[in-house]
């Protein structure tokens, strides 16, 4: 009797111990997942917003495209902190980096300095700058060949101008924006050396109501499209181009978006669109790339990723309704040409004017 009564106290210990056991294992394979799952990642938007409908939404939407891979969703994995002005840059850097975001995302060229900053002080922090070079090796530098994608929508311009008058709208006047007012002229004069292009800077990414007089100005002037490389004071031009178009629905003025299709921007009705094209920059692959290079252990701090016509990181937009054939195929005769290495996009106005058209 008693042995019968050690074996079955045996038995239950065993159990005891067996369930223990399972549940220990549960747990740490619980632990173990929630610990592979706590990557998070963040960015900090320029003054444009994450609204901007150019490069910061276009960020946004790669990072939300990366939430919906892995199970995150904004507060959940992803998130963004918006700069309402450029001192705001380095306390929401600084914001994201004591929440322990694995990798920090800065939104646009004017983080860049901040970026560096905060990154010296943060040497366990991992960040991206995008639009820019850091050259920090706790930041990966992403940047774009904007000069090859501004060529392809110049093309279209040339060919599209009545008028042969056409004009660039920048943001704030620097290398960056340079890249797409050389690239762009180049496009322009490739196929058509008759036509003017004028340019003009609103001096700011974040100011509507400047682009919106700019363009008026140029649109009283006889230019009937204008290519605008100005974030969210690019709006302003789509207004301008509407307004008009309202009043006079036989007007023939265009935009050339950036950085995102901006078909919608144009859009009056169903019928009347003032978007002829746009220069899409795919801001959104780079960052979710990225996003996942770093969350597989692959960040690639200190280096410098360029995406260009070879990624299909830049091309005209995939709304077409307004161009012609014969622009298109311009458009894909000059993109084989500049694939091939038998034509130099200027990235420079120095380069442009080194040109031959």
């Amino acid at each position: 009797m008693k042995k019968r009564k050690f074996g079955l106290a045996l038995s239950l210990v065993l159990a005891a111990g067996t369930i223990l056991g399972a549940c220990g294992k549960a747990e740490k394979e619980e632990a173990k997942g929630k610990e592979e799952d706590s990557f998070s990642v963040a960015m900090v938007t320029d003054v444009g917003g994450v609204d901007d409908k150019s490069f910061n939404q276009s960020a946004w939407e790669g990072l939300k495209e990366f939430g919906k891979e892995h199970g995150y969703e904004k507060g959940k994995g992803i998130d963004y902190l918006q700069s309402k002005s450029n001192s705001d840059y380095t306390p929401n850097l600084n914001t994201l980096v004591r929440k322990d975001f694995d990798l920090i995302f800065g939104i646009g060229y004017l983080l860049a300095e901040p970026v560096a900053e905060v990154a010296d002080q943060r040497k366990n922090a991992k960040f991206a700058i995008v639009d820019s070079v850091v050259e920090k090796d706790n930041v990966a530098s992403i940047t774009f060949k904007e000069h090859e994608g501004s060529f392809l929508v110049g093309v279209v311009a040339g060919l599209t101008t009545k008028s042969n008058k056409i004009g660039f709208v920048g943001g704030v006047d620097g290398s960056l924006i340079n890249k797409f007012e050389a690239g762009f002229i180049a496009g322009v004069k490739s196929v058509n050396p008759n036509a003017e292009v004028k340019v003009q800077y609103a001096g700011d990414f974040g100011k509507p109501e400047i682009g919106q007089q700019i363009a008026n100005s140029m649109y009283s002037q006889g230019i009937d499209i204008i290519y605008h490389a100005s974030g969210g004071t690019g709006n302003g031009v789509f207004t301008a181009a509407k307004d008009l178009k309202k009043k006079d629905p036989n007007s023939y003025v265009w935009v050339i978006g950036v950085d995102r299709d901006q078909s919608e921007e144009g859009k009056i009705d169903d019928q009347t669109n003032v978007t002829l094209t746009s220069m899409v920059k795919r801001v959104d692959i780079a960052v979710k790339d990225l996003a996942n290079k770093t969350k597989e252990g692959n960040f690639p701090g200190g280096e410098i990723i360029e995406y260009g016509l070879e990624q299909d990181a830049v091309s005209i937009a995939p709304t077409k309704d307004n161009v012609s054939e014969e622009a298109l195929k311009a458009v894909e005769e000059w993109k084989q040409k500049i694939l091939k290495g038998e034509i130099k996009v200027p990235s420079t106005r120095e380069e442009l004017k080194a040109m031959k058209f």
